[in-house]
């Protein structure tokens, strides 16, 4: 899909009149007076964050934004591999890959031994593992993520629309220990044009900053950023240009023998492609406004370091310039250290950590809180969760930003010339740590979402605490080929997945019958327990099974009544609840993930694609344990 050939031209290219590829202009009228929560900022984190809570129209969410409209071009654009599998949960991740320029090799050069004033290339590798996802590695223009977003949000049962000009003021929380109170009340400014600003107050629930680095919703928390700058500059600019490099439309790493390095990223189209360039070295206290960069001087800055190859920049679509740093919030929510109090104003995305973003990971990992957080808003919210279950934002995604902040801390020194880098290192460094890069190292640690490792032998490419790792199956009544991770998607569910051991095809007296029949018909069972009354019984908790047999070998009609359930006003089967392994090409899914063929298993996964935990099929008192934690029962 090729565009932007005679220019840059923001919006849904797939348009062909300008002036009707822009995304509406957001709510009109005045905010509402009280909302269950109040979203600052629609940046990848609040967006994300309020795509999830669309999902429920019996949640009130109000998104707020200080620009005057949606966002058009420049910022972010590197989508790794577990962000598309995140955007598949909320249905657009065939959007994303029909429109993005895909990352499939990654070049580095280095200075020629025999012209060190020139560059010549010094390897070139696949840039994501086999296996590693279903998904590749892209690049969008983060512009268009958030159209997808909203698209998802105007679409959803909620029907959200953001409120643009809108400046957070200061928030007010009471004291008051009630979870249903409206604790937060935020004086927001409506700036009308050629209008005197005009005071509005939200009352709300909850209330989460996405609202960047100078988050006012951090400010009104008390919370700080804690860090250091680098000292250094680099530039970034998203550009048309004509140049005989070869590798233009490959992800590539320049490093020069004198004039700073240079990192190229494809973009969307055929045509735009962005470079970063780094540029001097900052004094001590100096700041990159100091220097007064302008457009033209990170042109020059990446024709030194291009030569003996040419750069003719013909438009700029988007250029900054900025400092590298790394700063990181103590905590992510309102609570003081050492208090027992449930949260109430919570801060992601850039409010609570910081960095470069050569490292690609900023925009994902920002959409990665406002995923982990809105499931959780929602279960506590509708009642389903104990508010408790609030508390694990902050200690779940603080230790993923901390992580975030050391990796980039090392990869900057790693590709910056000012360290006299080796380019045979930064090759070696790029490939270790692909697997972080895209994004798929994440581990939540063992706390009250995530179970201990006692049973892990049982599914060892499962690991608990990690994303859910897709692989291919077949759907028992219909034969179709799919990706078993594709069922979990951003509606709050959770998913028990049950794999049955050698030889079990549902019938009775086996253990994946023995599974449902607890889960279907006694009062101990989680399934019965927290699924509220009236609602179809997989509301809550979503059971399916995958089996060793061919999907030909499986009777549809014999399986237990909670793998075929009736459902909806009329009663009607969901079949899409039995799988059987893709016996074709080596793709057996419990050769991949490492299933014990002769016992089973069930995995635990979380409604944000993580797995909770990994249990023998009849560690029933284990389960009900692991639920009983968190959820509500229901009346």
């Amino acid at each position: 899909m090729q565009f932007h050939l005679n220019g840059f031209e923001p919006g849904d290219p797939s348009i062909a009149d300008p002036e009707l590829r822009l995304p509406p202009a957001g709510s009109v009228g005045a905010l509402p007076r009280k909302v269950d929560v109040l979203i600052v900022g629609c940046g990848p984190a609040g967006l994300t964050l309020a795509a999830q809570l669309s999902a429920f129209p019996d949640i009130k969410t109000c998104i707020v934004e200080q620009k005057p409209g949606p966002l058009l071009r420049g910022q972010a654009d590197g989508i790794a591999c577990r962000t598309v599998e995140m955007f598949e949960a909320f249905g657009f991740s065939e959007r994303v890959l029909k429109e993005a320029c895909w990352i499939n090799e990654t070049t580095f050069w280095r200075p020629d031994d025999k012209q060190p004033a020139h560059i010549v290339r010094s390897g070139r590798i696949q840039d994501v593992e086999d296996g590693l996802s279903e998904f590749p590695h892209v690049v969008l223009n983060q512009a268009r993520v958030h159209d997808f977003y909203l698209d998802v949000m105007r679409r959803s049962a909620a029907k959200i629309e953001p409120y643009y000009s809108r400046r957070l003021v200061d928030l007010e929380i009471s004291d008051s220990n009630d979870a249903d109170a409206h604790r937060v009340t935020a004086r927001i400014e409506h700036m009308k044009e050629g209008q005197y600003p005009e005071i509005e107050t939200v009352q709300a629930r909850y209330v989460v900053g996405c609202d960047g680095a100078r988050s006012a919703v951090r400010k009104s928390i008390g919370r700080t950023l804690q860090g250091d700058s680098a000292n250094h500059a680099w530039g970034v600019m998203d550009v048309l240009a004509g140049t005989d490099f070869p590798d233009v439309r490959m992800k590539c790493l320049i490093q020069s023998a004198k004039d700073g390095s240079v990192i190229i990223i494809p973009r969307e189209g055929g045509y735009l492609f962005r470079i970063y360039v780094e540029m001097d070295k900052l004094a001590e206290h100096e700041r990159v406004s100091d220097r007064k960069i302008v457009a033209e001087d990170v042109i020059a800055a990446a024709q030194r370091v291009f030569r003996p190859y040419t750069l003719d920049v013909k438009e700029v679509a988007w250029w900054s310039v900025y400092e590298i740093g790394q700063r990181l919030c103590d905590k992510f929510d309102d609570v003081a250290d050492g208090a027992d109090a449930v949260p109430c104003v919570f801060i992601a995305g850039d409010a609570c950590h910081t960095h470069s973003p050569k490292a690609g990971q900023g925009m994902n990992v920002s959409m990665q809180d406002g995923f982990n957080l809105g499931w959780k808003l929602a279960a506590v919210l509708r009642k389903r969760a104990a508010p408790h279950l609030l508390k694990t934002y902050s200690a779940e995604r603080h230790a993923v930003a901390k992580e975030l902040i050391d990796f980039d801390r090392e990869w900057a020194q790693v590709i910056s010339s000012s360290k006299g880098a080796d380019p045979a290192e930064t090759q070696r460094y790029f490939v270790q740590h692909g697997r972080y890069t895209a994004g798929t190292a994440t581990r939540y640690r063992p706390v009250l979402l995530t179970g201990e490792a006692t049973h892990q032998y049982l599914a060892k490419g499962f690991a608990i605490g990690m994303r859910f790792h897709s692989a291919p199956v077949i759907r028992v009544a219909d034969a179709m080929a799919v990706e078993l991770g594709h069922t979990v998607k951003a509606d709050g569910r959770w998913r028990l997945l049950a794999f049955a051991p050698k030889g079990d095809a549902g019938q009775a007296g086996g253990p994946i019958r023995a599974l449902c029949e607890f889960l279907g018909g006694s009062p101990d069972s989680p399934v019965r327990h927290y699924t509220p009354k009236g609602a179809d019984i997989d509301a809550v908790i979503d059971l399916r099974a995958v089996f060793q047999q061919g999907h030909r070998d499986i009777d549809v009609g014999g399986l237990p009544a909670l793998l075929r359930p009736a459902k909806g006003k009329f009663g009607l089967t969901d079949y899409e609840k039995a799988f059987a392994p893709d016996l074709k090409g080596g793709r057996d899914i419990f050769d991949r993930r490492g299933i014990d063929r002769e016992r089973g298993c069930l995995v635990v996964v979380r409604p944000d694609q993580y797995v909770g935990q990994v249990l023998p099929l009849d560690g029933f008192g284990e389960l009900s344990a692991y639920f009983g934690g968190f959820l509500v029962p229901q009346a």
